[in-house]
């Protein structure tokens, strides 16, 4: 990397957190911030796949540590907010990719989904911004970076929670800005596509479907969690410095058309 690139794009010395780090969207962020410099903590359910994305940044020379907990589950959030700040201290940039997408029909939402769907995609963005955004204000430099959806613009069929979810976090993204940004603390969301991961499986176990959705987008693919790596760097870094309140598409123009 170039002297003037690693100025403006370069992660050394940083922290950051990244939930749902372990798989998608969020692994392939975490990746590309490692690569970038950063020291990556994930955060996610599940220790195994979190060993896994561990071992890929070793082969990369980065470092990652991870951290086992539910964000669904309120005091799962409080305690892994303790142990960051414990082991790893008050992060430079927090990721917020982990999310839950129970999609029955609007007449069999229930109370459970709705109130498990809002756990884990909005009030945990919420408590962990509480927690650090703050804290990154004081020392004058930061990064919030939200996971959002298309389903935060748009009527889909089938998401009434987690369209719901995922708008209230494109309003908490500004909110954000609005408080810390004065402060070197910039906040912005990620609206992906269509994309293969595993929690899209069932459109993309339907050939079909899957096709359709191709064919809107402009770039003629649907979306690969590789996508989202270079955008979470630029965000993440001081090339990003007067960019916050925002949303960036990444979705090959599919909400374009």
């Amino acid at each position: 990397m170039s002297a003037y690139l690693n100025e403006v794009f370069g992660l050394a010395g940083r922290t950051a957190v990244v939930t749902g780090g372990s798989s998608g969207i969020g692994r392939a962020m975490a990746i590309a911030l490692g690569r970038a410099g950063a020291r990556i903590v994930l955060v996610a359910r599940r220790p195994e796949p979190m060993a896994a994305v561990i071992e890929e940044l070793r082969a990369f020379s980065a470092e990652g540590h991870a951290v086992t907990a539910d964000l669904s589950d309120r005091a799962a959030v409080a305690s892994s907010i303790s142990e960051i700040l414990s082991a790893y201290g008050t992060p430079d940039v927090l990721v917020n990719s982990a999310g839950i997408n129970r999609r029955p029909p609007m007449n069999e939402l229930t109370e459970d989904d709705w109130d498990a769907t809002l756990a884990a995609n909005l009030s945990a963005p919420f408590l962990l911004g509480q927690a650090f955004g703050p804290r990154m204000a004081s020392r004058g430099w930061g990064r919030i970076i939200n996971v959002v959806s298309q389903q935060a613009f748009r009527a889909y069929g089938n998401s009434g929670a987690y369209g719901a979810a995922k708008a209230g976090l494109v309003g908490l993204t500004r909110s954000q800005a609005e408080a810390w940004s004065r402060h070197g603390v910039c906040c912005n969301a990620i609206a992906p596509g269509v994309v293969d991961t595993p929690m899209t499986t069932p459109i993309f176990n339907d050939p079909a479907t899957a096709a359709r959705h191709a064919t809107r987008a402009m770039i003629g693919r649907n979306g690969v969690p590789e996508d989202f790596g270079a955008c979470a760097v630029f965000l993440a870094s001081p090339a990003a410095v007067a960019v916050t309140g925002q949303t960036l598409f990444v979705d090959g123009g599919y909400s374009a058309t």
